[in-house]
């Protein structure tokens, strides 16, 4: 994760990122909900439909764990892996001690489980 200072230096040349690096992100339109994932070091990307019911905060929390699905699945020896999201209310959800949502429990568990074997 980088520092504070880091992210605010301004322009240059950004620090590198070791391992795999994945930016995910959740939206929203009147007609229907989607996420997309997009794997920086593997130039993979995929979006996924989620119909009209699913809310931003559920497409975010469930593009986190597509990307940790993609992850899974290719089997790469990568110590590290960075998960970029600009949802500070999943990421809060997933940090907390204690949900109610089943969905964010899976992608809790399915972290852990990545983080098992990785640095996430």
């Amino acid at each position: 994760m980088l520092t504070r200072e880091e992210g605010t230096r301004g322009p240059g040349t950004p620090p590198t990122v070791k391992g795999v690096v994945c930016f995910t992100d959740g939206s929203r339109t009147a007609e229907r909900t989607g996420v997309s994932v997009y794997g920086q070091s593997v130039n993979r990307s995929l979006s996924i439909p989620l119909g009209k019911h699913a809310t931003v905060f559920q497409a975010e929390v469930y593009a986190i764990s597509a990307c940790v699905h993609e992850i899974d699945t290719q089997a790469r020896p990568e110590k590290y892996i960075s998960i970029c999201s600009d949802s500070q209310a999943a990421l809060k959800a997933l940090q907390a001690a204690k949900t109610t949502s089943p969905l964010v429990r899976q992608c809790q568990k399915a972290l852990n489980d990545l983080s098992t074997w990785q640095a996430v």
